[in-house]
């Protein structure tokens, strides 16, 4: 049965499902990391110990995604010697010096501090812990930064040669490989997107303690702070996307064409379609809702600017439309949803209804995984939109292949599919299993000195427990 799929259409789903399977759990713990960072370094400042209680709460869920986030990245490297061994040929020159940085400089910084992180919480000073715990935040931060270049590349690649053979080799100067064109614009994009997944994870996680008792402390703080990183921070999202889009019409059109459903040119003005269902056979949007030259104004930022469309390309060119088209509007729709829950958090602040509006903590949890969709969406958009290559005008996705049947591929396949879900989704119900107990209820009634007792840190005792 296997025989009749095409090899390389298995690898690249095979590829996209421990991918995305993967970054599930970067996306969580890049900025669960910083906001673990922020709650020790306010909690060392106030000596509040509302702060140290959820940073214990936090601190478990953060290391089941960090193991959970490495176990699954090791596989995908193999999938590039086993189904990719032609890309790794052509473009391991280049990309593999990028991924041995991202070992050196981020992945030895993380493990080696996160020993300390989970484990001296009581047995190290509180400076040298800190210092930990920061060091795993910039390790996170470094890992995505090594890892985007790498990407990016791909999407905008410069600065290398080709040699004889047909390698690509770098070329005099490594930093026009690393920050390629598109690399700047990725990378803010990326981390603001882990930190508002993050946001919203501990947002839903607190609106859900706050439905049940909206006088616990630790719900109540984090709640806060979660809300507040929404509706800051998911406005320069917005912004950082549209300078990301315009960076994408700049070096990779096509995807754009895609992106917005434009299938014909526009030569005096094209309107953004909202909805509609792309119909590649007829090269058109069916049913189509849309604005008339707002395409035009938000990419050139002039109502009556003309916009190339597919028709301007050879159909041996097109990605698929129809899941460039939809994977984009579900990632774009989630985030005016973040930025709508971040100003209906700002309304209940104002009113002094933040924490006990009952409709505001269950959006919030309604949206709680939102993050992840909206991460996945962004990713499909960007990969897929990409295709039909692997780099961008230089070498096709079929082109860079391993010469393997369809039942080997699609055999291996299978095997990470039963695999994954059931290593991951053991892990997963862990994960949500520590977040529906609740944080430490209270805390106490006046500031912690020295936090540090002795020769670790002492979490002051819930309500519960001083009453009985």
């Amino acid at each position: 049965m296997l025989d009749a799929f095409d090899p390389v259409v298995l690898a690249r789903i095979q590829f996209a499902f421990t991918v995305s399977f993967h970054f599930i759990f970067p996306s969580f713990s890049i900025g669960l990391a910083s906001y673990l960072m922020v709650l020790e370094g306010l909690w060392l400042k106030t000596g509040r110990s509302v702060y140290d209680n959820l940073y214990r709460y936090w601190l478990k869920i953060f290391a089941i995604a960090f193991a959970m986030g490495v176990v699954s990245g090791i596989v995908m490297s193999y999938q590039f010697g086993t189904n990719w061994s032609v890309f790794s040929d052509r473009a391991g020159p280049v990309i593999g010096p990028l991924m041995a940085y991202e070992v050196l400089t981020a992945f030895f910084l993380e493990a080696g501090f996160l020993g300390v992180m989970l484990f001296g919480i009581n047995k190290v000073g509180r400076k040298l812990h800190f210092a930990a715990t920061c060091a795993v935040a910039i390790g996170t931060f470094i890992s995505a930064f090594w890892i985007l270049s790498v990407n990016s590349w791909m999407q905008t690649p410069v600065g290398h040669e080709i040699a004889a053979n047909g390698q690509f080799v770098p070329g005099p100067s490594w930093l026009a490989i690393i920050f390629n064109p598109s690399f700047p614009y990725r990378l803010v994009h990326t981390v603001i997107a882990a930190y508002l997944t993050t946001a919203l994870v501990v947002g839903g996680v607190g609106g859900w303690h706050l439905l049940r008792d909206r006088a616990n402390r630790g719900a109540r703080t984090m709640f806060s702070m979660a809300m507040w990183m929404a509706a800051l921070v998911a406005p320069i999202q917005i912004l950082a996307g549209d300078m990301h889009g315009l960076n994408t019409l700049e070096h990779q059109p096509v995807k754009v064409m895609a992106m917005e459903g434009h299938y014909r040119s526009h030569p005096d003005g094209a309107p953004l379609i909202l909805f509609g269902i792309p119909n590649s056979a007829e090269k058109r949007v069916d049913y189509a809702v849309e604005i008339p030259k707002m395409s035009s104004l938000i990419l050139k930022h002039d109502m009556n600017a003309p916009l190339a469309g597919l028709d301007t390309v050879p159909e041996s060119e097109h990605p698929p439309v129809g899941i460039v088209f939809w994977s984009f509007r579900i990632m774009v729709g989630i985030g005016f949803a973040i930025f709508g829950l971040g100003l209906l958090s700002l309304l209940a602040r104002a009113t002094g209804h933040l924490y006990n509006w009952s409709l505001l903590h269950r959006l919030a949890i309604l949206l709680g995984p939102a993050g992840f969709v909206a991460v996945i969406a962004g990713w499909v958009t960007t990969e897929v939109g990409r295709q039909p290559y692997v780099v961008y005008g230089l070498l096709r996705t079929a082109d860079a292949a391993s010469p393997l049947a369809a039942p080997a591929v699609g055999a291996s396949l299978l095997a990470f599919i039963i695999v994954y879900f059931a290593v991951f989704g053991v892990g997963v119900w862990y994960i949500l299993k520590l977040m529906a107990k609740p944080p430490q209820r209270g805390e106490s009634a006046e500031p912690v000195e020295g936090p540090i007792r002795s020769a670790g840190i002492t979490p002051a005792p819930s309500v519960e427990g001083e009453r009985r």
